[in-house]
C-alpha cells in the first residue's frame, strides 16, 4: 500500500509513517497542499493520504475533487478532540487519528480504509478449483479477464494474481471503468497535457503510466465506450499510450487485468464491446463462483467478517451460534461476498452478548431469515416482521425480527428499521458513507429514508456530528 502523508505536526505525523511502513506500506512525506498535487499529477500515486489538521484539509479535498483524483484522506492531529475530529470529518475526512500515533491504531487505519487484502479466504471445492488456476497463470504477464457477479471478489482476486507475480513488488493499479463518465475515463487512463481541456490546470500522469512496470486493473470493463475501447485496444497491442492533448506517444510496461459483472461474449454479440478487445484481454479467463454455490466458504468467512469487525469495534465476540450459521446457510446471497460482510458487520453491531445469536443476524437483498430456520416459537414472529407487520405481545422475542434483543417485541418493523439506521448513523460520526455501507444500502436510499425520519419529526444527527471519536 503506498501512503502520502502531507504536513509535519511536530513530527508527530513522521512517526505515524514509520508505523505504516514498519507495517509494509510505501510511504512518502511532502510539507503542504501544492506539494501534495505536484506529487499525485506526476505519478506519485497513493492508496491513501494522512493530512496533518493544522493544514487546510477542505482545501486538498476539493483540490482532488476538482482534478478527479479519488483517495481516501485521514486526518491526524494531536489530542483526541472531538470537535477537531468532527471539523475534519466535515470537511471531507475518511476518519480522525489522534496523535501520537498508536500503532496498533495506524495499523487498523491502514487495513479499514485502504482494504488492501490479496488474501483469499475459502475452504469449499469450488473455490480452490479457481485458486489453483490462478496460481498457474498468476506468474506470466499474460492479460486476464476475471468475471463473475457483484460481491464475489473479482477485485480481491486481481490482487491476488498481481502479489504472486513476478511484478509483485511494483504497483497496482485500479480504474473503476464503471464510477467514471466517459468523457472523463479517457484522462484517467492516459493522462492529460496542461490546457487539453477545461479543467486541465497542468500535467497529469494517467493510470497506464502510474503502473508502469506494475498490473493495471481495470474494474468492470464492460461499462466502457465503445469510442474509448478503440484506444485501449491500441495501448495493449502496442504498450505505447498518447496523453489527451499530448503530441508524443509515450511506452509503458504493464500486466493488464480486467473484470466484468457481464457475460462479455453476450455483450460482443450485442456490438457493445469490441470482439478484436474481448479475445486482446480473455488470453485467460477465471470465473469466480457466486457465493451459493461455494457453501463452504460460509462460515469461514463469516468467522474471518465477525472478527475483524469486533476488533475495530472494541467487540468482545468469542464464537457464533450454530443457529446463526443454519440461517447463513440457508440465504440466497445475491450481494455475495459483500452481502455476507455487511451482514455480520451488523450483527457485531446489533450483538448483547459475546456469543453472536440469531437475534443479531439482519439479512438485506433476498428472502430474509427462513423460517424454516428458525426454532417453532419464533416462527410466527418472524412471519409478521417479515410481513411488515407489528409484532404480537406473546410472541417469543428471539423471533421478533433478525434484527435485535427482546427490546424490539411490539415493535413494528418500520420502528425498528428506523432505531437500527439512526443507531448505525451515530456509531459513524454522522458519515452517510458509512453508516450506508453498514447498513447494506444505497447513499441514496439513506438520505430518503433520514429526510422522512426528519418530516416526521425524529431527531436525525447532522453530517459530521457525533458523541465521541471512533474508527
Amino acid at each position: 500500500m503506498r501512503l502520502l502523508i502531507v504536513g509535519s505536526l511536530n513530527g508527530h505525523i513522521s512517526a505515524a509513517g514509520k508505523i505504516a511502513l514498519s507495517r509494509g506500506a510505501k510511504v512518502a512525506h511532502v510539507d503542504d497542499v501544492d506539494q501534495a498535487m505536484t506529487a499525485l499529477r506526476n505519478g506519485q500515486g497513493a492508496d491513501l493520504v494522512m493530512f496533518d489538521v493544522d493544514l487546510d484539509i477542505g482545501r486538498m479535498i476539493d483540490s482532488l475533487k476538482r482534478e478527479r483524483i479519488n483517495l481516501p484522506v485521514v486526518a491526524c492531529g494531536i489530542g483526541t478532540s472531538t470537535e477537531t475530529a468532527v471539523r475534519a470529518i466535515k470537511a471531507g475526512a475518511k476518519e480522525y487519528v489522534p496523535l501520537p500515533p498508536d500503532a496498533e491504531l495506524i495499523a487498523a487505519v491502514l487495513a479499514a480504509v485502504a482494504e488492501e487484502s490479496s488474501a483469499f479466504i475459502f475452504n469449499d471445492p469450488n473455490m480452490k478449483a479457481v485458486l489453483r488456476l490462478a496460481d498457474q497463470v498468476a506468474p506470466s504477464d499474460a492479460s486476464i479477464l476475471i468475471t463473475g457477479e457483484s460481491g464475489t471478489g473479482k477485485e480481491v482476486m486481481a490482487r491476488y494474481i498481481h502479489s504472486h507475480s513476478k511484478r509483485a513488488g511494483k504497483n497496482f493499479i485500479s480504474v473503476n471503468c464503471a464510477a467514471i463518465p466517459e468523457n472523463l475515463l479517457e484522462s484517467e487512463l492516459f493522462g492529460h497535457e496542461k490546457g487539453a481541456f477545461t479543467g486541465a490546470v497542468a500535467r497529469r500522469i494517467g493510470k497506464f503510466e502510474e503502473a508502469n512496470g506494475g498490473t493495471l486493473l481495470l474494474d468492470e470493463i464492460s461499462e466502457m465506450h465503445p469510442r474509448l475501447q478503440a484506444k485501449l485496444l491500441r495501448a495493449i497491442q502496442e504498450r505505447v499510450i498518447d496523453r489527451v492533448g499530448g503530441s508524443q506517444p509515450v511506452r509503458v510496461d504493464i500486466r493488464l487485468v480486467a473484470t466484468s459483472n457481464r457475460d462479455m461474449q453476450d455483450e460482443v454479440n450485442k456490438g457493445t464491446f469490441r470482439e478484436d478487445l474481448y479475445f486482446r484481454l480473455n488470453v485467460m479467463a477465471l470465473e469466480l463462483p457466486p457465493l451459493r454455490t461455494r457453501p463452504g466458504d460460509i462460515a469461514a468467512l463469516a468467522e474471518h467478517f465477525v472478527k475483524k469487525y469486533a476488533e475495530a469495534n472494541g467487540v468482545v465476540i468469542k464464537s457464533i451460534a450454530p443457529e446463526v450459521m443454519d440461517i447463513l446457510r440457508s440465504h440466497e446471497w445475491r450481494g455475495n461476498v459483500r452481502e455476507l460482510e455487511n451482514t455480520m458487520h451488523r450483527a457485531v453491531l446489533l450483538s448483547q452478548s459475546d456469543i453472536l445469536e440469531p437475534e443479531a443476524i439482519l439479512l438485506t437483498g433476498g428472502r430474509g431469515i427462513p423460517v424454516s430456520a428458525l426454532q417453532p416459537g419464533t416462527q410466527a414472529a418472524a412471519l409478521a416482521a417479515q410481513a411488515g407487520k407489528s409484532v404480537p405481545a406473546g410472541v417469543s422475542a428471539a423471533g421478533a425480527s433478525a434484527a435485535g434483543p427482546a427490546s424490539l417485541v411490539g415493535k413494528t418493523v418500520a420502528a425498528v428499521e428506523r432505531d437500527l439506521i439512526i443507531d448505525t448513523l451515530q456509531h459513524c460520526l454522522g458519515n452517510r458513507t458509512h453508516a450506508a455501507n453498514i447498513l447494506g444500502i444505497s447513499i441514496r436510499t439513506l438520505r430518503n429514508k433520514l429526510k422522512q425520519y426528519n418530516e416526521e419529526g425524529f431527531a436525525v444527527p447532522p453530517a459530521g456530528e457525533a458523541d465521541h471519536v471512533a474508527l
